[in-house]
């Protein structure tokens, strides 16, 4: 059955060719059309909608103020982005991300750019991720907060995992698609500073985005976390997030590990992609890669890692599904019999300090 759509924007332009993109694709049609977020509001509030897409410069009510509404009323729908605000760097992005959006797109400044194939196809497969989750982002950050509530409480009374000191020489690498960038913000400020193992990270976002998530969970975290440049030597204790689309590698030379970025097509349909950092981790000297995958649409990850277990010594944790806001990758990874842990978001960074320990 296809997916009903809210298409929110104040441009009756833009509402006639982002309408015409969505119901051209069997997956889904456009239900209702509001002209600004307090015409959406209403109209959230007595139907059910499986997607919004939802612009943010509007009048009256913006997109921002909306997604405000929609958490604070309890409003369980999946929002995805189209906004001419998300510009390279631009913190719009991130900010809605952090209020329960589930995905963006750039949407270009004139109706007749939106017409090409290019942007057809990216908007449509965003939606299509976005209307995939099985839970909204903001239901599901609610649900964790309430379990870390719990978790303060076991820790209050001494219930605790043991960090051990590293063993070995490790390397944790983790990938995330469709509501990574506030699924991360439970785990890597999680992370201790004094980890074992150094962690490379592919989250499929465009270029330009990924220093402004680096950024935001570097602000969060006591671990250092930054995006990775060409020739970095990774180090124990930092997060180094792959640049958006550019395809990240680990390379070994000299007896040091550093990164490697290069352009290319992009495989499963998303630039960065995960099986690319994986499969380049074959020929390194880690006695042990941790690969971590975390919600998204998709498959990514599946391959790279069922080849690096061909020549690696791997251990491998995957989201479980009622925490993911898009069970796709880590599903796909389970499926195939590849995880060693299936566990939920709140505990993967204690699963990943189980795994690599901290440096003495």
């Amino acid at each position: 059955m296809a997916k009903k759509i809210l298409l929110v924007d104040d441009s009756a332009l833009m509402r006639s060719v982002l309408g015409d993109i969505i119901n051209r694709d069997k997956r889904f049609f456009v239900e209702d059309k509001a002209r600004d977020g307090l015409e959406a509001l209403e109209m959230l509030r007595q139907k059910h909608y499986d997607g919004v897409v939802l612009d943010v410069n509007m009048p009256r009510m913006d997109g921002m103020q909306l997604l405000d509404k929609i958490r604070e009323e309890k409003i369980h729908t999946r929002v995805m982005i189209s906004s001419t605000d998300t510009t390279e760097g631009s913190r719009v992005a991130m900010e809605a991300l952090d209020k329960g959006a589930l995905d963006f797109v750039h949407k270009p400044e004139r109706a007749s750019e939106c017409r090409s194939d290019a942007f057809g196809a990216e908007f449509l497969n965003t939606l299509a991720a976005v209307c995939e989750g099985h839970e909204t982002g903001d239901a599901l950050m609610s649900r964790m907060d309430s379990m870390r509530n719990v978790r303060r409480v076991a820790e209050g009374l001494g219930v605790r995992t043991p960090q051990r000191a590293g063993s070995g020489n490790k390397i944790v690498a983790i990938a995330s698609s469709t509501g990574g960038p506030k699924s991360l913000q439970s785990v890597i400020p999680r992370l201790p500073k004094s980890l074992g193992a150094p962690v490379v990270l592919v989250q499929h976002m465009p270029g330009g985005f990924t220093n402004t998530l680096a950024d935001r969970l570097n602000g969060m975290s006591e671990i250092r976390v930054k995006e990775g440049a060409e020739g970095d030597v990774l180090e124990k204790g930092t997060v180094y997030i792959a640049k958006g689309s550019t395809h990240m590698y680990v390379r070994h030379q000299n007896g040091r590990h550093y990164l490697h970025f290069k352009d290319g097509p992009p495989r499963e349909n998303v630039k960065p992609c995960a099986n690319y950092m994986y499969e380049s981790l074959m020929d390194s000297h880690y006695d042990e890669i941790v690969c971590v995958v975390l919600t998204g649409m998709g498959a990514d990850g599946l391959e790279g890692i069922s080849n690096l277990k061909k020549r690696k010594k791997v251990h491998v944790i995957s989201q479980n599904a009622d925490t993911c806001i898009v069970y796709g990758m880590p599903k796909a990874v389970e499926s195939a019999g590849l995880s060693d842990e299936v566990s939920p978001l709140d505990d993967i960074a204690e699963d990943i300090v189980e795994n690599v320990g901290v440096t003495v």
